[in-house]
């Protein structure tokens, strides 16, 4: 099993791009940790501490059923916050190594990071922030800050993969390397997203938001024959042990 480390620059971004996925990586028994890079606050209709409580609940839509955890078959999805300033998130040497201590404490194996191309500034400076943190972990002789919650951290890692998923504030068409079917776990991601009240419950700019994303996902299922799907692109290609995985 994995340790898979998902970024987003504000609580929300992650269930947005790769909710269903987040579940049904969890539920396989990988060990995936949520990185919040700032708290997302403040909002038109939300603050610090609704904030940091919508993103819990959310965590706990996303995470296996108990049984799961307790049969030790599935860990818990975990949530850690970086706290960075939000709206003025930058990319420095010294946000870059906070990060990679994040990967060396979780011995992080894959990442995934938003999509490149965004309007954002924040998701911008994250994914490069993230991106360039990748090579930072694995540099020997060089210390790491140790994350919030840690009283230490591993040892030098290169994470194997890295995958960007889409949760963009720029209108252009996703244009995926590979689709992840997540129509048994689309439920739960919507359960994730409607944690968050302040965000698409109590914002009227936001009206409608979890239907319009249901509808994003099922298009993408469409594309590979199945009821949902979430984008995700890769830099680097993947290789393929047999066609089983493969519809036919």
């Amino acid at each position: 099993m994995a340790n898979i480390v998902v970024v987003g620059p504000h609580p929300d971004d992650q269930e947005i791009g790769m909710g269903g996925t987040i579940a049904m990586l969890a539920a396989q028994g990988h060990d995936v940790l949520l990185l919040d890079i700032t708290d997302g606050s403040p909002t038109p209709q939300g603050d610090r501490a609704s904030r940091l409580i919508e993103a819990e609940e959310a965590r706990k839509a996303l995470c296996p059923p108990q049984e799961l955890i307790a049969a030790g078959r599935a860990k818990p999805v975990r949530r850690l916050l970086l706290d960075l300033p939000n709206r003025m998130v930058e990319h420095t040497v010294a946000n870059r190594h906070k990060v990679a201590g994040v990967y060396r404490a979780h011995q992080a194996q894959i990442i995934f990071v938003p999509h490149p191309e965004d309007a954002h500034p924040d998701h911008l400076a994250v994914t490069k922030i993230a991106s360039d943190a990748r090579f930072d972990a694995k540099l020997t002789k060089i210390e790491m800050p140790v994350p919030p919650g840690h009283m230490t951290i591993g040892p030098p890692i290169y994470p194997r993969w890295l995958f960007h998923y889409y949760c963009s504030h720029l209108r252009r068409p996703a244009d995926p390397t590979f689709i992840m079917d997540v129509s048994a776990f689309m439920e739960q991601k919507r359960r994730s997203i409607e944690a968050y009240r302040t965000q698409f419950g109590m914002n009227p700019i936001n009206a409608g938001f979890p239907d319009k994303l249901s509808a994003f996902n099922g298009y993408f299922g469409w594309l590979i024959g199945t009821a949902f799907g979430e984008p995700f692109t890769s830099k680097e290609p993947m290789g393929l042990t047999g066609f089983g995985a493969l519809p036919l």
